[in-house]
């Protein structure tokens, strides 16, 4: 089978992706309907723990405990993920989206834990169950803020040729994003995961998350179990101008 052509720039893979293989197919059947059995066993065992939190947000600030937002799924199809509530209500009616960094004023005592802990994020397991999402895969971003990246990073829509997931190679080693080298690095690990991922490596990934979730470092995390590690890109003139507004009360570093 032929590969379509596809280049190297600047570290990153772009073009034409390649034409999927019959392992793949019967490699991403499977992956469903282990996505599909997996989650809803965890949604079950979490559900006290989501009730808990839910009623903690609702009694802590005004607002429903339960957060939907548009994200941009599987061959950019929108879809909305659940989310326990970690800001206060209407937070970006005056401001619009944006990345929220170190010291976000818009989160509430209580959202920072839940933060740091992640159980904000186990809602979203329902979206494994209704096959938007899977347990591992590139995070799923918001619709305006691709906009915007895209036009940085053309690559970065090939991120939709897979499910986004609740945890993914990318995140488990880098933190957040809060600038536009954090995007670029992240990416790199994407494109990697676009090209490799299959049973073995998605094994590997989901028994990494328990640690990084405890904080462990990512480089740590990657020479334990054989991922790969790259370094920040110098900053390219592609880069300038085009920052996304992040929430703050630490200075975040943009590309200069």
């Amino acid at each position: 089978m032929v590969a379509r052509s596809r280049k190297v720039v600047s570290g990153m893979v772009t073009g034409s992706p390649p034409v999927r293989s019959t392992y793949k197919v019967i490699n991403d059947m499977i992956k469903a309907v282990l996505d599909d059995g997996v989650a809803s066993v965890l949604l079950v065992l979490a559900s006290p723990i989501i009730l808990l939190c839910l009623i903690a947000v609702r009694l802590g600030s005004k607002g429903s405990p339960l957060y939907s937002q548009k994200r941009l799924g599987s061959r950019g199809r929108i879809i909305t993920i659940y989310k326990i509530r970690t800001m206060y209500e209407d937070c970006e009616r005056n401001y619009g989206p944006m990345w929220s960094g170190p010291g976000d004023p818009r989160v509430t005592p209580l959202g920072r834990l839940l933060r740091a802990t992640h159980l904000d994020e186990l809602p979203q397991l329902l979206n494994v169950v209704r096959g938007e999402m899977s347990l591992i895969g590139p995070r799923p971003e918001r619709p305006e803020i691709v906009a915007q990246l895209e036009r940085c990073f053309p690559a970065y829509r090939d991120r939709l040729r897979v499910p986004p997931g609740l945890s993914g190679l990318a995140q488990i080693l880098q933190g957040p994003d809060t600038s536009l080298h954090d995007v670029q690095t992240k990416l790199r690990y994407d494109i990697y995961y676009l090209d490799n991922h299959g049973f073995w490596l998605d094994l590997r990934i989901a028994v990494a998350t328990p640690l990084y979730m405890v904080r462990a470092p990512g480089p740590i995390i990657a020479r334990v179990f054989r991922f790969p590690i790259y370094d920040s890109l110098p900053a390219e003139a592609s880069l300038q101008g085009e920052g996304i507004a992040v929430s703050s009360r630490a200075r975040p570093e943009y590309a200069n």
